[in-house]
């Protein structure tokens, strides 16, 4: 099996046995072909290198040439992707063995969430309802309406945001279908398109339940015949990127100071729950993570809020010495 066979059977796999998003397909065979492109750079001209002769050596002096332009966790995302594609190849007769499975990343620093405050986050969800059009130049009464609408869209998508705390992608892979408001005599929604296509039940604040019935007429004028629940001016799905650039401009309208983004509120719905009691199982299913581990780091944020909650209240910690 050559390089091309084995990428695209490797892309494959990716897409069809494991069921990969587009985007993590993309990343994985990327970051292989980029290994593919060092050893050829280091064969002056010979050609490929064979897949069966790619040694530990090889990808340790990959991994080495991307040392300092890359961050730890570029770097360990690359090795995972060059370690997944061998592990295929051996598990085909390509390879002899894996020479990437005796090669530790390097060590990740894990930096704590960037949660807003409360004031902060309240103030940014509400903006949309809140502030009128900002928009100096005179609109025509259809682009009024439209504007109308997609301020409307605006609030709704906010409020889902930091109301169930879903990731960007998972909000803008949302169809109207996914709600629901009668089977569990509350509003839930149902995010099927987490990380490893894994679906969840998640309950829908009252604020965002309004929101979205607000919302709902104005998506039928938008679009009235496709399944996705936010759309563009266009009718067309949001993207992830037009959310980040929605949501940093209601930042900037609201007068926020913090660097807000979509999963700034993400970070900050699971942060405020944790100091409002909630149990760390209930937040890590809410948020859909498959490891505690991953929902563990909130608690390192909300013991920073109880020292300055202590620090504040407590009349020895406020004694001088």
């Amino acid at each position: 099996m050559d390089w091309d066979a084995a990428l695209a059977a490797f892309t494959s796999y990716l897409a069809i046995e494991r069921n990969y998003s587009p985007r993590t397909v993309e990343v994985y065979t990327r970051d292989v072909a980029a290994l593919r492109t060092h050893l050829l750079g280091k064969r002056a001209g010979k050609g490929d290198l064979p897949l069966a002769s790619v040694s530990t050596l090889d990808v340790r002096g990959y991994l080495a040439a991307l040392f300092g332009a890359n961050g730890p966790a570029t770097l360990s995302r690359k090795l995972s992707s060059v370690r997944a594609f061998c592990r295929f190849l051996v598990r085909r007769g390509a390879m002899p063995g894996n020479p990437a499975a005796a090669i530790r990343g390097p060590k990740k620093r894990r930096g704590l969430p960037r949660a807003l405050d409360k004031e902060h986050a309240a103030a940014l969800v509400e903006a949309p309802g809140r502030i009128g059009r900002t928009s100096a130049r005179t609109l025509s009464p259809s682009e009024d309406l439209r504007h109308g609408w997609l301020r409307l869209r605006d609030a709704a998508l906010m409020e889902v945001l930091y109301g169930a705390g879903l990731r960007v992608a998972e909000v803008c892979a949302l169809d109207t279908g996914d709600l629901d408001r009668e089977r569990y005599g509350v509003p839930m929604v149902l995010v099927r398109h987490g990380k490893g296509d894994k679906a969840r039940q998640v309950p829908l604040t009252g604020a965002a339940d309004r929101a979205l019935a607000g919302y709902m007429p104005a998506r039928v004028q938008l679009q009235p015949g496709d399944a996705a629940l936010f759309v563009n001016a266009s009718g067309e799905r949001l993207t992830t990127r037009s959310v980040q650039r929605m949501v940093k401009r209601w930042t900037v309208a609201s007068g926020v100071h913090a660097r807000a983004t979509p999963h700034a509120l993400r970070h900050s719905f699971a942060t405020h729950l944790l100091e409002e009691g909630a149990d760390l199982r209930a937040i890590q299913e809410l948020l859909g993570h498959a490891s505690l581990a991953s929902t563990q780091i909130y608690t390192k944020v909300s013991i920073e809020h109880l020292q300055v909650v202590y620090d504040d209240a407590h009349p020895r910690a406020k004694t001088k010495a």
